[in-house]
């Protein structure tokens, strides 16, 4: 595949990680230029929210904290995954509207 091929490819995962954003009601930055998607949880602790969607759905997300202080209440997704890991990661995430509101 080509350079410009990986990049469509990711960059159309991103597109489904700002759908899970877009589903869970959430602001977001990022997932258009980038592979990264910050969901801004609206001042919850980015490591609480980390933990609960590790333990309730088995997916590794990022916590903005681990970017500084500017990075709290952030949770960052990365779509430099499978298509399909993208899209069990979206359902599964999906499910815990209870963790963002």
């Amino acid at each position: 595949a080509s350079g410009h091929d990986l990049i469509d490819y990711y960059l159309g995962n991103a597109a489904i990680l700002r759908g899970l954003a877009d589903d869970l009601g959430l602001k977001y930055c990022g997932g258009v230029d980038s592979p990264y998607v910050f969901m801004d949880l609206n001042g919850k602790s980015s490591w609480d929210v980390f933990t609960q969607i590790l333990h309730e759905a088995q997916v590794v997300t990022i916590p903005g904290a681990g970017f500084g202080p500017g990075g709290e209440s952030y949770l960052r997704l990365s779509a430099f995954a499978s298509r399909a890991n993208c899209e069990e990661a979206r359902a599964r995430i999906g499910k815990l509207k209870h963790i963002f509101h």
